[in-house]
């Protein structure tokens, strides 16, 4: 069953570009918006130009739970906290993955 004809059906060449167009867009965005991220390109050594294609997706840092608890609870916004229309939280967990 096709849930999206619109993309779902798309040749890989055209998906892959839409892939990529969103991609660079979000590196882009969370570079210029988001302190956390910017320390973390810097110190994987990458900056948005160097994402050139698809591939150069393991370039880019992980965000980690670590990350993720440093900056609980609004350290990696990406807009200004009066733009945000809902938060969705998470107790989370501190124990080891299994």
């Amino acid at each position: 069953m096709i849930f999206n004809e619109e993309f779902e059906t798309l040749p890989r060449a055209a998906l892959e570009a839409i892939q990529f167009r969103r991609l660079r867009a979000l590196v882009e965005r969370v570079y210029a918006l988001v302190p956390t991220y910017r320390q973390k390109f810097a110190a994987a050594g990458v900056r948005p130009e160097d994402i050139q294609t698809l591939k150069d997706l393991p370039r880019l840092p992980f965000t980690t739970k670590q990350d993720l608890r440093d900056n609980y609870p609004f350290g990696m916004f990406a807009v200004p906290l009066e733009q945000v229309v809902r938060i969705h939280a998470s107790s989370g967990t501190t124990g080891k993955p299994r």
